[in-house]
């Protein structure tokens, strides 16, 4: 059976934004003072959960440090928004052209995603030349619920907006806390890993790709 929908899992599904998201952790650090700095082999090992704020904490508890998790992460959120708006955003290869093939087809898509409001307006802005502000049929971010990925709240959310089952649901994942949620939800998913996320196990996957293509897509829905 053909999907009905195409569940992007996260921003950086849309534009690879990984190595901004570390910049932007790094220049926080500074800022709060904090002699701090995530090299990219140490970020790569801190990809296999989700949420900053908690990645903050958890670094504070190793190295013996207090801090103040939450507003150290806000510093890095706006900086990240910052980023955003600066660096000339270009969609992962062939999003724009799964996303437009959807809708020909009469497919929604939505973005499910465990980062905030503000992060997902600030990618939208970035790339709404390509991907037009009525592209996507269904956003849920942090805001929406009370427990992010790996979590399936968020998936669970965005199949009752949509009116779907997960089977007719296919989910695309860059990271492997938010294929644990898709699969916990039972969303078939693709792994479509950023620069980051490369060597990352992504079990429980229905397989994985370098671009997307809305074809491959169903196919490899179809044959969980």
């Amino acid at each position: 059976m053909s999907p009905s929908a195409v569940l992007l899992g996260s921003i950086s599904t849309v534009v690879d934004t990984s190595e901004l998201q570390r910049r932007a952790f790094n220049e926080a650090f500074s800022r709060h003072g904090l002699d701090w700095e995530w090299d990219r082999e140490r970020y790569v090992a801190m990809l296999e959960s989700n949420g900053g704020r908690d990645r903050i904490a958890e670094y504070a508890q190793s190295v013996g440090e207090s801090v103040d998790a939450d507003a150290v992460h806000a510093t890095k959120s706006q900086i990240f928004q910052e980023l955003l708006g600066s660096s000339g955003l270009q969609p992962r290869p062939g999003v724009v052209e799964t996303i437009r093939s959807a809708h020909e087809q009469g497919l929604r898509v939505g973005l499910v995603t465990s980062t905030s409001k503000e992060n997902v307006a600030a990618l939208l802005d970035g790339v709404k030349g390509e991907i037009g502000a009525g592209a996507l049929d269904v956003v849920v971010d942090s805001s929406r619920v009370e427990r992010t990925k790996p979590d399936p709240a968020a998936y669970q959310v965005a199949l009752g907006e949509l009116g779907l089952s997960a089977s007719q649901c296919v989910a695309v994942e860059d990271n492997p806390g938010g294929a644990r949620a898709a699969e916990a939800a039972g969303v078939p998913c693709v792994a479509f890993p950023n620069e980051n996320t490369a060597a990352s196990d992504f079990a429980g996957t229905v397989g994985r790709v370098d671009h997307l293509d809305l074809s491959e897509l169903a196919s490899l829905a179809a044959g969980r």
